[in-house]
């Protein structure tokens, strides 16, 4: 087993608590699933959002997921000009086998964040 770490971000629709609640949670079950994990070998995430986005914190999803045991942390993401608007990204730390392949994962409009990593699409 080594640690790894693996990026992904989704865009949301708006500035409301139950979308950012919702697509936290559908980013975070398709990394868990693409990448076959368990919250059990997660050893922390680190949750960003645009500063477009403030009705909830991510991490309010992920607890939901059974993320109760994991550090989680939320921040701003850097409002650089001419940024992709209404975005989540994250940045998960886990254990897998050796010869694990991380899958990132880029949902939504934020396909185009990271059109270059195959293992996004």
């Amino acid at each position: 087993m080594r640690l790894f770490a693996l990026r992904g971000a989704i865009s949301v629709n708006r500035n409301d608590a139950e979308d950012i609640l919702e697509a936290t949670s559908e980013l975070m079950k398709a990394i868990m699933q693409r990448n076959r994990l368990d919250p059990k070998d997660v050893v922390s995430c680190i949750f960003t959002a645009t500063n477009d986005l403030n009705a909830e914190f991510p991490a309010v999803a992920a607890r939901a997921l059974g993320f109760d045991r994991v550090p989680l942390l939320c921040a701003q993401e850097i409002p650089v000009p001419r940024s992709m608007p209404h975005v989540i990204r994250v940045m998960l730390h886990y254990y897998a086998d050796d010869g694990h392949e991380p899958a990132h994962v880029y949902l939504g409009d934020a396909l185009a964040l990271r059109a270059d990593l195959d293992a996004a699409q």
